[in-house]
């Protein structure tokens, strides 16, 4: 299958909770609002896209429960296709848990679930070598980041687009050398 774009980044059901303040060490805030959705770095770059009539894929890991059943039909019903989303018979999904004032101030907690777990081993390279783009997003933890280095290594006709974001920022240069490189191969 030949896609214009595939994303490559965790999957995780955002928990948002709006509240009168973002608490500090020790206090109490109150809950005004809250909303389940799906969510993701890439996850939301490759919704946006699928809307936008781009042909799209994704690479990432779910757990057979119902944050996973959820993360899949959010994709399904625009379009993105999920045939590299492998599924983990056990274990739970990714979660975010977001608090958001009314200034737009915010407090992310990051539960990473099965998507630390996903490993190169478990990537069909056929579903991304025909991409014209592979657009990888951060996790949280070593063996992803490591997934992501060494699929993008082995792509030599794909060309890799990174969104670093907070948590892949703060690992620094020698950290993200091997990806940035790849990215700005020419």
């Amino acid at each position: 299958m030949r896609f214009d774009v595939v994303c490559f980044g965790a999957l995780n059901v955002d928990r948002l909770f709006k509240v009168r303040r973002i608490a500090k060490a020790e206090e109490e805030s109150v809950i005004l609002d809250c909303k389940e959705l799906p969510g993701g770095s890439a996850a939301n770059t490759a919704v946006g896209l699928a809307n936008l009539g781009v042909k799209t894929g994704y690479i990432g890991k779910v757990a057979d429960d119902a944050g996973g059943r959820l993360l899949l039909k959010a994709f399904e019903d625009v379009g993105v296709n999920v045939d590299g989303i492998k599924k983990a018979s056990v274990g739970r999904s990714g979660s975010v848990m977001g608090f958001i004032n009314h200034d737009g101030d915010r407090a992310l907690y990051v539960d990473p679930g099965v998507n630390d777990l996903i490993d190169f081993n478990e990537i069909d390279l056929d579903y991304v070598s025909e991409a014209t783009f592979l657009h990888l997003t951060s996790f949280v933890g070593e063996r992803p980041l490591k997934t992501q280095i060494e699929l993008a290594e082995s792509l030599s006709d794909v060309k890799v687009t990174l969104d670093p974001g907070e948590l892949y920022a703060r690992r620094g240069w020698s950290m993200m050398r091997p990806l940035m490189e790849r990215c700005f191969a020419v």
